[in-house]
């Protein structure tokens, strides 16, 4: 295999990727809807549900469906595909601005691995109370309401988790003024971001800005394939 279709097997590896995460993810977030109406209750404030509904509902169901079907493993087994993406926004502006790119891109990676964190104890925590017996209920509740208020070790990596998105908007914003993508799909990658950091844990906004990103990153997938292979700016 020459260096050029290997150069080019590679885009469209990372093209594939800026498609997958969005799709997956906007999946992710419509499992969490039983209905309609669940869509449409659009809140400012995230409120979390009442811990002892959430651990009886899990105690009474005993994990009794497979743990693929959890949008919570879902999105844990896609998150390498978030490396990808931030690559992808990578070779399109690391020949304009190096410096920028490479920070925003380790910041898109650092915060991933802190994401995979933050879904493996979810997942952990929702198989985990399902092997629980039914007398326990009251220590399961407790300990769970511990385990996720949201202060200490929670707190620390739920933050450093939103580094993902924070990373993934600063590396559109390095692309603005380049000529390499439209100013509007920069636009829809950054707002989309926006919309995860300020609404956290509210699934319907995001997966508004899911969608904004899918939305946006179709220009970049489309640069990506026709990019020259140092990643320099159209004229």
């Amino acid at each position: 295999m020459t260096s050029t279709s290997s150069t080019q097997s590679v885009r469209k590896i990372l093209a594939a990727a800026l498609l997958v995460l969005p799709c997956v993810f906007s999946l992710v977030f419509i499992m969490h809807f039983r209905h309609l109406a669940d869509f449409l209750n659009f809140r400012i404030r995230y409120v979390p549900r009442s811990p002892e509904r959430v651990v009886a509902s899990l105690i009474a169901a005993h994990n009794n469906w497979p743990l693929i079907h959890d949008p919570h493993m879902i999105a844990y087994l896609f998150l390498p595909v978030f490396p990808l993406c931030a690559f992808a926004l990578y070779v399109l502006s690391r020949a304009a601005r190096p410096l920028a790119s490479a920070i925003a891109l380790m910041t898109t990676i650092t915060g991933t691995i802190y994401m995979g964190g933050l879904f493996g104890m979810w997942t952990a925590f929702y198989r985990g109370l399902g092997l629980v017996d039914e007398s326990n209920l009251a220590g399961a509740t407790a300990t769970f309401t511990a385990m996720t208020t949201p202060q200490g070790a929670f707190l620390f990596t739920t933050t450093l988790a939103k580094l993902t998105m924070i990373g993934l908007a600063a590396q559109s914003l390095v692309l603005w003024g380049t000529r390499v993508v439209p100013a509007w799909s920069i636009a829809c990658v950054a707002l989309g971001c926006s919309l995860f950091l300020a609404f956290w844990d509210l699934d319907n906004w995001m997966l508004i800005g899911m969608v904004l990103i899918l939305v946006g990153f179709l220009p970049v997938r489309k640069r990506l394939l026709q990019a020259p292979e140092d990643g320099g700016t159209s004229s």
